[in-house]
């Protein structure tokens, strides 16, 4: 029989890889957008809340199932839930409060990197050749779409607190990225609802002092906008499919698919604030691409 067109989907990492990041993407996009109103804790803890109110529902009869399993599992499924979901999003809206979303962008360009070097202290898995020369293709690419073409130098980016901010959520997401390998033999939807829940709960307190310093959420469209975007997008639909995508290709392979964020970041940039695209997004678009098809030669040839 034929498999359908979502049966295709879920078998095919790249194209689940491409949503992922494609729905990442637009939330350093938003994230930057609503950076001078929205209160970064309290934008993660709402987004969340949000996630977990649409996914728990679905999730909740598997999660009973699935139970056993959690509870056996427990320390795994806490530090998916730290690093993945609590961590990285808060800081990622903390460093979008005073650096750019092309510097935020850039900057998951080391996440690659740290995937490969944590699997390696992790799993003592040693990165093959194909691997390590995709990576610096897409480094290349990477650089040429940030630099603006101006690839000798020229486009300087400026080091801010931001992207201190940004440095150390990619860090505790290439943790999250290396221990899926070690998830809990679950349901997809299980994974989401319990690590999305845990999430918030860790982020709570860090919400609730905030607003008590002063700072509370706008009661704006823009605001409740963001909200919902980012709760839906970059919370379920780009979280299920990067964590089947890992499960098909393996943490480091699924990391080259983050070279491609500057790429999509620029295209969304310009169809919703009207950036120009210019001529080095679409050649370092290829180049990445390059670089990712590069990286997965010998795993497909093996």
């Amino acid at each position: 029989m034929t498999p359908s067109p979502v049966q295709r989907l879920y078998s095919s990492a790249p194209l689940l890889l491409c949503l992922a990041v494609l729905g990442w993407s637009g939330n350093f996009v938003v994230g930057r957008l609503v950076g001078g109103s929205v209160p970064p804790t309290q934008l993660a803890f709402l987004r969340w809340v949000g996630a977990s109110l649409v996914i728990v529902p679905i999730a909740w009869r598997h999660v009973r199932v699935d139970a056993a399993e959690l509870r056996r599992r427990w320390v795994s499924v806490l530090v998916l839930s730290v690093t993945g979901v609590a961590i990285f999003n808060s800081f990622v809206y903390h460093g979008l409060q005073t650096t750019t979303a092309v510097n935020g962008l850039l900057l998951q360009s080391v996440c690659p990197v740290l995937i490969v070097l944590i699997t390696f202290a992790a799993h003592r898995e040693v990165p093959h050749v194909a691997q390590l020369a995709g990576l610096v293709v897409s480094l290349v690419g990477v650089w040429l779409v940030v630099s603006r073409g101006q690839v000798w130098g020229g486009a300087g980016l400026a080091a801010t607190v931001g992207d201190a901010w940004i440095l150390a959520a990619v860090a505790s997401y290439a943790v999250y990225t290396v221990a899926l390998r070690t998830k809990p033999s679950v349901h997809p939807f299980t994974l989401l609802a319990v690590t999305f829940v845990l999430g918030a709960l860790c982020i709570a307190p860090f919400a609730a002092a905030e607003w008590a310093g002063g700072r509370s959420m706008p009661t704006t469209a823009g605001a409740a906008a963001a909200v919902v975007y980012v709760a839906l997008v970059p919370s379920i639909v780009s979280y299920f499919c990067f964590n089947r995508g890992v499960e098909l290709a393996g943490g480091a392979r699924a990391g080259q698919f983050i070279h491609l964020m500057p790429v999509f970041g620029a295209v969304l940039a310009f169809v919703f604030i009207g950036e120009r695209l210019a001529w080095y997004h679409l050649v370092g678009a290829a180049v990445i691409a390059c670089g990712i098809w590069l990286s997965g030669r010998q795993a497909e040839s093996a």
